[in-house]
């Protein structure tokens, strides 16, 4: 398939893809791997669209939510890219850049597994893939505003860049992850699994938990080191903020170039002369393994380092080396099934089937649970309002959910507060053995569902509102 520099629509049996390719500053790829999120190695993406209608051995059942999609006979050309036939659903990656195609595979496992039932109450999914390489979210939210009825299940590094686009054309997302200030909590966006909040932090538990429970001994001795730029700085000041409202003492905060450094020695003697025994890390997940290198080379062991679920990759237990059983890294997964744990949560089990038939030798990631979450709340959603599918139908019928859990996937979400919607976690730990559930006492299945959230006291940045570009709900049909 050729791909022009500037913008491509290749038409196949599966669909449409939509790609974009230029060549962005160094230091912004960067900063994107600072906040999309990592997960298991995975291959494919170049033909992720709609998928095959030749059947499935995959049930169309998932989890608890009985059948997904199915037959029907719709009869409307109801909105904006819905047809009698189809809906085109828009999905945002930044895999012309990160060759990262997470989204994309997790696009295509969906659409086909849906298609293959019979489709959203018998409308076809067709999926455009919004290949915003890196910088130029902006562009493709134009796109998407043109042809999309709805965005779903995926995520850029710099997505804040295009919420006021989205909003002028009041365009709906439920994606798989938002980052940036504006972006998270914005209007017309459901994140339908466990994710920031724009005004309370959901790791508050976890935080809690560690200079609490888990390791008592090292609150006052927290460390942090983010790289130096706004969105890092950002977590990070987050970060120090909920830390110290619960008691923890800052021993030592420090930035690296945002670019990557190859030295990582200077910073592993700086947390050792300051008796840092818990460190946060917000940056590449390329470059942690790096400086924990240098803190086992120097023989210096902290109590914990929490690697964010960035990490929560089998490819980071292999970059760790001999730091993996002599460092202490934990994560918090904000209340989403481990993969390890399939044997006991049948929705995690069937995601795996379903990826086994429709994208064969891709590796599941963290962000695609996530993903998937996203893609059966809009297909659930959709079914319900049936011939009359509009997109102010979808949205409010999926932010009714006030205890959404994908079928078993994750905790319940309350998709109807937007500000407090999430109240459990789980601890994963990397050891020799692979990720292991930590001992966070676990006090409803899974999961710990007593947290209390705190609410930031400092204005990190306001969600972006239909008011903020000259729009309101009464225009949202």
């Amino acid at each position: 398939m050729h791909i022009d520099t500037e913008r491509s629509t290749a038409t196949t049996r599966r669909g449409r893809i939509v790609r974009t390719i230029r060549t962005p500053a160094v230091i912004l790829a960067a900063a994107l791997m600072l906040v999309a999120g990592c997960g298991r190695d995975g291959t494919g993406g170049e033909d992720a669209t709609v998928g095959k209608t030749t059947g499935s051995s995959v049930p169309s059942e998932f989890g608890d939510l009985g059948a997904v999609c199915g037959k029907g006979s719709p009869t409307k050309s109801s909105a904006q890219g819905v047809t009698a036939d189809k809906i085109v659903v828009g999905v945002f990656t930044d895999f012309g850049f990160t060759k990262d195609p997470e989204f994309v595979d997790a696009a295509k496992v969906f659409s086909s597994w849906c298609n293959d039932h019979g489709g959203v109450a018998g409308r076809k999914i067709e999926v455009v893939v919004h290949d915003t390489n890196l910088t130029e979210v902006r562009q493709r939210m134009l796109d998407a505003c043109r042809d999309d009825f709805a965005l779903v299940g995926g995520g850029a590094g710099f997505g804040a860049l295009g919420v006021k686009e989205r909003l002028k054309c009041l365009l709906p997302s439920l994606p798989a992850q938002v980052s940036g200030a504006g972006a998270v909590g914005a209007d017309l966006e459901i994140s339908a699994s466990p994710a920031s909040l724009p005004y309370h932090n959901i790791y508050s538990g976890f935080h809690r938990w560690l200079v609490h429970e888990g390791y008592p001994a090292s609150i006052d001795k927290v460390g942090m080191i983010d790289a130096d730029s706004p969105v890092t700085k950002v977590l990070g000041e987050m970060a120090e903020e909920v830390f110290r409202a619960q008691g923890a003492t800052i021993a030592y905060h420090d930035y690296y170039p945002v670019a990557g450094i190859s030295n990582w020695a200077p910073y592993a003697q700086a947390i050792k002369e300051k008796g840092v025994r818990g460190l946060v890390f917000n940056g590449q997940p390329e470059q942690l393994p790096k400086l924990e290198d240098a803190l086992t080379q120097i023989g210096y062991r902290l109590d914990w380092i929490d690697a964010t679920n960035n990490n929560y990759a089998d490819s980071f237990l292999k970059e760790l080396g001999p730091s993996l059983a002599f460092q202490n890294n934990v994560v918090d997964l904000s209340g989403v099934a481990p993969f390890e744990k399939s044997n006991e949560v049948p929705a995690v089990r069937q995601i795996e089937a379903m990826f086994a038939e429709y994208a064969p030798g891709a590796r599941i990631t963290f962000p695609q649970l996530r993903s998937i979450s996203s893609w059966l709340l809009f297909a659930k959603s959709a079914t319900k309002c049936g011939d009359d599918l509009t997109r102010r139908c979808l949205y409010e019928t999926a932010s009714a959910e006030k205890a959404w859990t994908a079928g078993g996937l994750h905790a319940p979400v309350n998709l109807s507060d937007r500000e407090k919607s999430v109240s459990c976690f789980n601890i994963e730990r990397a050891t020799p053995d692979g990720w292991v559930p930590a001992d966070f006492k676990p006090d409803t299945g899974l999961y710990r569902c007593d947290v209390e959230l705190y609410r930031f006291t400092k204005n990190y940045g306001a969600p972006v509102t239909l008011a903020d570009v000259g729009k309101s709900m009464t225009e949202f049909k």
